[in-house]
């Protein structure tokens, strides 16, 4: 199993931090460094300048919010950034929620499904450097009746094939991802209920031809886990409760959040209820204190090196290829342990 590490967002006041949080995962060997975006910093610019400032590690976007760009302009910027950071890039990519892509992009959530299947099509068709031809629900290219005509991209990537990531919670969703990507970006994701993401994907596999038994080889299940180190546990279910109900109460509305929906298929429904109820009526204390232990427990890495390389035998015996840490919320020192304590614990566990 291979550690990555996801520096959030940017622009929030730790961007000096978050360069030397980079480096430092360079140095150590972690596999992939990734950033977010929302309706903040992009992603895109916040990679250029990581590869620019590393060396060895894989950069990628998590995610690239499909509303955000046209499916060629992704194209454009995955094989810039390929080119930039020599061959380091990874593509992830996700629908976002309807409330960033109608409020913030003004583009309809509308059959998210059939949307990503085409803006990949799109996009590997682009990447592949072949005149650039699409017929299909939601983009045609050229434009009908008009002068335009089939164009091929003019930058060569260093690599044939960048592998191509989609963020997925809904089953369908995740089978989907399955079929036509390279590798998963899931999150709140519990070895104990791995079924959950693990048996979609799979057959996603299946419908792509992999062989029974071999579903997952070639494929990068890439969970991202929030790590707090030390004896205290409960202190550090506490430090991340705040991100646990943003996530579950805040991110979309009472009636479209994938990640409460994705608790209440975890058996926290009554938790999830009242986190959201809180939340959304602005009580974000409440809504953190009703976060329940063990659902943040379970889908994080918390405690000393010994109980951390516990927890990520569990990761590793559940699938998971790339366990990507966000120590987000503690100082520069901190999160630079937390890297150190996750190389320490997977050579404990004899993952490394």
């Amino acid at each position: 199993m291979r550690l990555g590490i996801n520096l959030g967002y940017w622009g929030l006041g730790m961007d000096a931090d978050n360069i030397a949080v980079a480096q430092e995962a360079d140095r150590l060997g972690y596999a992939v460094c990734w950033a977010a975006e929302a309706y903040g910093s992009d992603a895109a610019t916040v990679l250029s300048y990581v590869a620019a400032r590393t060396e060895r590690i894989d950069v990628g976007s998590a995610i690239f919010q499909i509303p955000a760009r046209t499916p060629a302009m992704t194209a454009m910027t995955a094989a810039t950034l390929d080119t930039l950071s020599g061959g380091r890039f990874r593509l992830g990519l996700g629908v976002s929620g309807p409330q960033v892509s109608e409020g913030w992009y003004g583009v309809k959530f509308d059959k998210p499904l059939a949307r990503t299947r085409e803006y990949v099509e799109i996009i590997r068709k682009a990447m592949s450097r072949e005149r650039l031809v699409h017929e299909g629900a939601h983009w045609t290219l050229p434009l009908p009746g008009g002068p335009g005509k089939p164009i091929k991209l003019t930058v060569h990537p260093v690599r044939e094939h960048i592998p191509l990531y989609i963020a997925a919670i809904g089953p369908k969703n995740l089978e989907q991802t399955g079929e036509i990507a390279d590798g998963w970006l899931g999150i709140f994701f519990d070895p104990a209920h791995a079924a959950l993401s693990l048996d979609p994907l799979k057959a996603g596999r299946a419908k792509a031809g992999a062989e029974p038994g071999k579903e997952f080889e070639g494929f990068d299940v890439c969970p991202t886990v929030a790590i707090a180190v030390g004896e205290d546990i409960e202190a550090g279910v506490d430090s991340q409760r705040a991100y646990t109900a943003l996530y579950i109460g805040g991110m979309g509305s009472k009636e479209k959040n994938f990640y409460n929906q994705l608790a209440r298929r975890m058996g926290y429904e009554q938790a999830a209820d009242e986190v959201q109820e809180r939340y959304l009526a602005k009580d974000y204390a409440g809504a953190a204190a009703a976060v329940p232990h063990q659902l943040v427990d379970a889908t994080s890495l918390i405690g000393d090196t010994a109980r951390i390389a516990d927890r990520m035998q569990a990761y590793a015996d559940a699938g998971v290829t790339t366990l990507t840490l966000a120590p987000a919320g503690f100082t520069l020192d901190e999160r630079i342990a937390a890297l150190r304590t996750g190389v320490a614990a997977l050579e404990r566990a004899g993952l490394a």
